[in-house]
């Protein structure tokens, strides 16, 4: 069927660039910084570029990220426009982790000053990770159906708050270093085995709201607030992501679990947290995402 639209994201959708470009979704790739050296946030393209990030960090290497300038954004949208027809929709990471959104709005007014009777759609996803690949995805079914860009530009900013990002992790100290866990708990938790449980708030930004011992109450805790918030229940039917940072046998134990509770889902996508998401949350983290209702707002 023919695409009335282009639909592009960015490097943070935490899905491989095989699927996102056989997907025929453009990417833009965010950077991070180690040692005064940029590597690009690789989406699994290289083959060992993941394992090389992880490698960094054990060697005890402290990667910085950064928004994309407006001009990247600009750069990016141009060369869509001109080797796509029709209008764009962007989709880009959620606000509630990078305030980078307000550099796509911009670049995406100034090229569409340069390029009159083209339309650049931006919309800010509330998302992360592999829930914010979640919700393109969503949209390139919409897209591949023939929908229009309104129909589809509609159904995200409708849903974007129902894809649910329910994870624990079980190593803190990245943690601790974006403020998520304090210093003492960190260390308590780390020596007791504690698994702070979390999730992304309506607004996208990440709460800590739970912590149980060992990592089977972990998974269980996970899949409990999936039953609570997936639509339907534990009859959820639609698609569900798990994504792990470098903690594969997890996310396989993770998986194994939800298929045995959630009878009527039919896949479940494992896919690597990037590198960028990587560098705040470190290894050992684990994430579910779905969706449900809409995620509730952060409260003290």
């Amino acid at each position: 069927m023919e695409k009335k639209f282009v639909l592009s994201c960015e490097s943070t959708v935490d899905m491989p660039y095989s699927y996102i470009n056989g997907r025929e979704i453009p990417v833009i790739f965010y950077t991070y910084v180690v040692d005064g050296e940029e590597y690009v946030d690789d989406m699994c393209r290289t083959p060992g570029a993941i394992e090389e990030f992880y490698a960094r960090l054990e060697a005890g290497k402290l990667p910085s990220t950064s928004q994309i300038p407006i001009q990247r954004y600009a750069d990016f949208f141009s060369d869509v426009l001109k080797t796509h027809e029709g209008d764009l929709l962007h989709i880009a990471f959620g606000s509630g982790l990078t305030p980078s959104v307000q550099n796509a709005e911009a670049a995406a007014k100034s090229v569409m000053e340069a390029n009159p009777g083209r339309r650049i759609i931006v919309i800010d996803s509330y998302c992360g990770s592999s829930g914010y690949g979640m919700l393109v995805d969503y949209a390139a079914d919409m897209r591949d159906d023939g929908r229009t860009l309104e129909e589809t530009e509609n159904w995200v900013n409708a849903h974007r708050r129902n894809i649910h990002h329910q994870f624990y992790s079980t190593e803190l100290k990245y943690f601790r270093r974006s403020g998520r866990v304090s210093g003492p708990t960190a260390v308590i938790a780390s020596i007791l085995g504690i698994c702070p449980i979390m999730r992304l708030d309506v607004n996208g930004k990440i709460i800590a709201y739970d912590k149980v011992k060992g990592k089977a109450n972990a998974i269980k805790r996970t899949l409990d607030m999936m039953a609570e918030h997936a639509e339907n229940g534990e009859e959820y039917a639609g698609k569900c992501y798990i994504c792990h940072s470098n903690c594969i046998d997890m996310a396989e134990k993770t998986k194994e679990a939800l298929l045995s509770r959630f009878k009527n889902v039919k896949e479940v996508r494992i896919c690597d947290i990037g590198s960028v998401i990587a560098s705040h949350c470190g290894p050992g983290t684990v994430a579910v995402f779905f969706l449900g209702d809409e995620r509730a707002p952060y409260k003290k």
